[in-house]
Formats: structure tokens, sequence, C-alpha cells
């Protein structure tokens, strides 16, 4: 009796071991299936400014699009305008932890260059930019898109639109323009720039004719244009391309861009791998698809530029004007900035 318990015994547990060993693979399975699923998702971190990555820019857009074609999700970090954007950047050097930096242009380039934060990469279908926006030719920055700076106007409200920047300085714009800061806004730079170009060693002696045409000057693009847009004032710096955002989605032209005698400048912008970046291989398909006809679709209809390759425009661009002459100016400096600052202080206060 005591054999047959031991047989008994033996049988019983060579059965539970078969057992075992016929869940064994299966068990496996839902294990590593678990793990995978416990690994975080493929990312791509981009630094960038408020609007591109609002409910209205390009970014909600940009994301589905990547992430369908890619699988890899981006991950959008906002830091104010583009000047504050650079800003951070370079206080924050390679712990930024991000592995893009997306909305700098042409004039806030050469401090992005200079810093050594910015990696050489040429994406994929690159070569279909057009030729006039390339301006690194290097590859640490990429154009995205461009556009012109202009003086926005309410047709309602101003029925005899300045015609130059001298003609901004008439009594009849007094507390009539909104402005942007160009120590933490491109387009507020790109304003500094401008008149700078146009005046050279008098551009001081503008500023101050110009001032008592000044309402305000806005820290960012976005704050500033949603006081124009609140009825704060009937003008302000933005873009040639801003009537169009109007035509598209409020059916008015009522909103337009005062073309200048002396012309217009261009601003770029660009975007850039970071040596630090942590994603690399990520940031460098996301740069490839930043060129690509699928992300360039999205910007005239978002972020309100043209588009860096040959495309087609939206209907609504047609009230865009275009300037018979496009200016470059040079980048103002440091030095530029600081009397440009204490200028202000100068000014009677608005």
């Amino acid at each position: 009796m005591r054999k047959n318990n031991t047989v008994l015994r033996q049988i019983l547990f060579s059965g539970i071991l078969l057992f075992v060993f016929a869940l064994f693979p299966g068990y496996a399975k839902a294990n590593r299936e678990k793990t995978v699923r416990q690994q975080p998702s493929p990312e791509v971190v981009v630094w960038t400014y408020d609007s591109f990555n609002s409910e209205w820019g390009p970014g909600p857009e940009a994301t589905k699009r990547f992430l369908a074609e890619t699988g890899i999700t981006i991950k959008w970090v906002s830091h104010g305008d583009a000047g504050e954007l650079l800003s951070r950047l370079l206080l924050e050097g390679n712990n930024a932890g991000a592995d893009v930096v997306l909305g700098l242009d042409q004039n806030l380039a050469e401090r992005a260059l200079t810093s050594g934060l910015l990696e050489a990469y040429k994406p994929k279908g690159a070569d279909a930019i057009f030729p006039n926006l390339v301006f690194d030719t290097t590859y640490r920055l990429t154009p995205l898109d461009y556009s012109y700076f202009a003086i926005i106007y309410d047709s309602q409200r101003i029925h005899r639109p300045p015609q130059s920047l001298e003609d901004l300085t008439g009594e009849a714009y007094n507390n009539q323009l909104i402005l942007m800061d160009p120590r933490t806004s491109s387009p507020g730079l790109g304003f500094l720039a401008w008149t700078l170009d146009v005046y050279g060693e008098d551009w001081k002696a503008y500023w101050h004719r110009l001032g008592p045409s000044i309402l305000t000057i806005a820290d960012g693009w976005s704050s500033g244009y949603g006081l124009f847009t609140a009825g704060e004032a009937p003008m302000v710096l933005s873009y040639t391309t801003s009537p169009g955002v109007h035509l598209e989605y409020e059916g008015t032209e009522r909103y337009q861009a005062a073309l200048f005698t002396e012309g217009h400048p261009m601003q770029i912008e660009v975007a850039g791998l970071l040596v630090g970046s942590k994603n690399k291989e990520n940031a460098k398909k996301f740069l490839d698809f930043m060129v690509s006809s699928s992300f360039q679709a999205i910007i005239p209809l978002t972020n309100w530029m043209y588009p860096v390759i040959a495309i087609p425009l939206p209907a609504s661009f047609r009230i865009n004007p275009k300037s018979d002459k496009t200016r470059y100016p040079a980048t103002p400096t440091d030095r530029h900035l600081t009397e440009w600052a204490e200028l202000m202080t100068q000014l009677p206060s608005r």
C-alpha cells in the first residue's frame, strides 16, 4: 500500500509539471506583451512658441499626421514667443531635454548657431525647399515656413492706411498702433530690423517720431494680435498673410495689410536638431516630416505662413498682398536692443 501511494504521488507530481510546462509558453508570451505595453511610446520632444501648438496652430494636426505615419508621438513644449524660446534654450543648454527647437527665424539664427547646441542634419526632401530660403547651408537650421512683416489695419476704422514707415508717424495715427517687444518677439525684432535698414543711423530719431502712434508694445505676437482683434487699436504689426485668416474663418475682407513703398522684410522660420537630443533618430524623422508635403500642407491654414516647398495655396490666400520689393535687413545687435529699451523709457507713457 505504501508503494502504491508513492507511485500515485509520482504520477500526480508529473501531471502537475506537464500542466505547468504546457502553460509556460502562454505565460511567457503574456508577460512579454505586458512588458511591451508598459514601455513608453516612442516620442520626440519639440520646443516651440506658444501659438504654434495652440488649438488653432499647426501642432495638433502635425501630431496626428506624424503619429499615423511613423508611430512616434510629438511632445510639444511651448515657451512664449520666439525670442523667449531662444533665451530659454540658451539658458538650459544641453540640459534642455528637447530634441528639436522649432520657430526661430533668421534674426535669431546667429545666436542659436554660435551656441554649439545645434547639430547638422539635412532632412530627406530638403532639396525641394525654395533655394532663397536656405540661409544655413550646414542645415543646423532648416526652413519650415516664411512670410513678410507688415502693418495690418482695420479698414472700417482706418480709411487711409499708411503707405510707408514714415506715414506711421503721422498725427492721424496717434495711439493707433500695437507693436511687439524686439527682446522677446520675433516680429518685434523684425520690425526693429526694418527701421534700422530703412533709416540707418537715424533710426532713433524715427522711433521718437513714431512714439505718439504706439498704443502699446506687447511681449509677443499672440498677445499683441489679440489686442488688435479685441478692438484695442486699429493697427498691429503682423504679416502680409494675416488678412487671409479673417477671410477663411470669418468671411470678411475687413482686415488688410498695408503695402509700404520701401518694401517688406521676409521672415524665414526654421527648426533644428539639438546636440543634446535623447531621441535623435526620432528627431531626424520629425525634420524629414517637416519638409514633406504632409506637414507643409498644414502650414497655410494654421500658422498662416507660406510653405517652403511648391504646393497649392488655399483660396483665401488671394487676399494676401505681395510687395514688389523684399528687404533683407541685418539682425539688430545687443547694443541696438539696449538702446531701443532706453529709448522706450524716454517716450511719453502710454
